[in-house]
């Protein structure tokens, strides 16, 4: 097992270094190399019982030390992250052994990243929902966190040859786009919600802190977005309810739908945290809320995914009412760097 968790923190310092941050995957090559069983951290790790890349276990301690050396207080790692002139190994074998405490809780859930760029990905796909069906949405969210994408209609875009949104935000998007421009199209949001095992507070500094951990620290335009788009949601709070997916988008899917509004389901990079057992049952639920629109409530789900073990997510959307099978719409990078639309 020692071995197999070693080979993916090598797998994933791959990914991070082809997702553009060269000291992330430096960081989660090295502690593939000294991580043992003498800390508590490096022992939870190397007997970890799931599958560490789905479970995105490397990234967890990449944010525990990515938290600790922003806050300043150990001086040798945050030479190490922001000087850059000190050898990975023995800096951070020194770091986990000190703070080994401090560390062994960030591995207790997933990243909660509250991707900003993604929304590249996922407004372009609404922009389509609505010349299908209307400007009119109610959108819900699954694996919302801090709900930052809820806000996503108060962004700006560039999305190849189209400007779309709110081109007056301190948050605008323009990924490497391949592919036919998207057609301008009017989105309304009437209504919207999200939902989150462990939701996260935008106004908490705390957690602001944790959020922003998270995004790996070679990648400054990641970060200044992100700060943006929590502003964006300081000043927009978005509804969201605490709890499970298969527990509440049945209540949510129930509530009546205003006619000549399409409501829209999405999650971006989110099932993978979901057990298969709860994967199909949102799965099921939402094709039963499906099969109960017409076409004056019509049903879309828009899903930002990776299939198997995919380095690309692919947006796929099915819609009702009808035989609704998922259409790829686009491939795109992990945090939104590029999309490649194929619709």
């Amino acid at each position: 097992m020692t071995q197999s968790i070693r080979e993916a923190f090598r797998l994933q310092a791959q990914h991070c270094q082809a997702a553009g941050s060269p000291l992330t995957a430096e960081v989660v090559a090295a502690l593939a190399d000294i991580l043992d069983h003498r800390t508590r951290t490096g022992a939870r790790i190397l007997d970890w019982t799931g599958d560490p890349i789905v479970d995105a276990l490397p990234l967890r301690i990449a944010g525990g030390l990515n938290a600790l050396a922003r806050s300043g207080k150990e001086e040798l790692l945050t030479r190490y992250y922001t000087v850059r002139d000190l050898e990975a190994h023995p800096v951070l074998r020194q770091v986990i052994e000190k703070w080994d405490d401090w560390l062994y809780p960030w591995l207790d859930g997933p990243p909660q990243t509250n991707e900003v760029a993604r929304a590249g990905a996922l407004w372009p796909a609404m922009l389509e929902i609505a010349r299908r069906f209307g400007p009119d949405m109610e959108w819900i969210e699954i694996g919302t966190s801090a709900g930052l994408n809820l806000n996503m209609d108060r962004f700006g875009y560039r999305l190849g040859d189209t400007m779309s949104g709110d081109r007056l935000s301190a948050v605008q998007i323009s990924p490497k786009w391949t592919g036919v421009s998207p057609e301008p199209a009017s989105v309304t949001i009437c209504d919207r919600v999200g939902i989150d095992l462990n939701l996260l507070d935008p106004t908490d500094p705390i957690i602001v802190d944790r959020m922003l951990a998270y995004i790996w620290p070679d990648q400054p335009d990641r970060l200044a977005r992100a700060e943006a788009a929590i502003r964006v949601a300081q000043a927009n709070p978005p509804p969201i309810v605490k709890g499970d997916a298969t527990a509440l988008l049945a209540p949510l899917l129930a509530e009546p739908q205003s006619e000549g509004r399409t409501r829209v389901i999405f999650h971006s990079v989110v099932l993978q945290y979901f057990p298969v057992e709860a994967r199909a049952k949102v799965r099921d639920l939402i094709e039963a809320a499906g099969a109960r629109s017409d076409a004056t409530r019509p049903l879309a789900w828009l899903s930002m995914e990776f299939p198997d073990k995919a380095t690309e997510a692919h947006i796929t959307l099915r819609c009702w009412p009808g035989e609704a099978a998922p259409e790829l719409l686009a491939m795109a990078h992990p945090h939104g760097a590029w999309v490649n639309w194929v619709a």
